[in-house]
């Protein structure tokens, strides 16, 4: 079954990730997620469908609650498409680093 929403999709949006970090840590019941946020619990419902649909929570009936855990394994995709482009962020690092090495020595000199 195709996932309905990708991971960059659900990754997007400051309150999913924000879930993703509290999930990170534990189980969670939708209500104890919706005490987190000063948003409703549909809302938080609707946020936590779009992660499960993305694969990165899981759910579990646990009684007449539904709990939520994260399952980091979606995770390596992103992980795989970021290492791609962290070579031009190391360039930009070190020519940044060059560039501010190269004008303390000759703020240095100029003393």
């Amino acid at each position: 079954m195709l996932a309905k929403h990708d991971v960059f999709h659900a990754i997007a949006d400051p309150t999913r990730r924000k879930m993703l970090q509290l999930l990170a840590e534990k189980e969670w019941s939708v209500t104890a997620i919706s005490n987190q946020f000063p948003i409703s619990r549909t809302a938080v419902s609707k946020h936590l469908r779009i992660l499960a649909e993305a694969g990165l929570v899981q759910e579990q009936k646990v009684g007449r609650e539904t709990r939520y855990r994260l399952d980091p394994n979606p995770l390596r995709e992103l992980k795989q498409w970021l290492a791609f482009y962290e070579r031009f962020w190391e360039n930009k690092l070190t020519m940044l680093q060059h560039y501010v090495e190269a004008d303390i020595s000759e703020n240095r000199r100029v003393d």
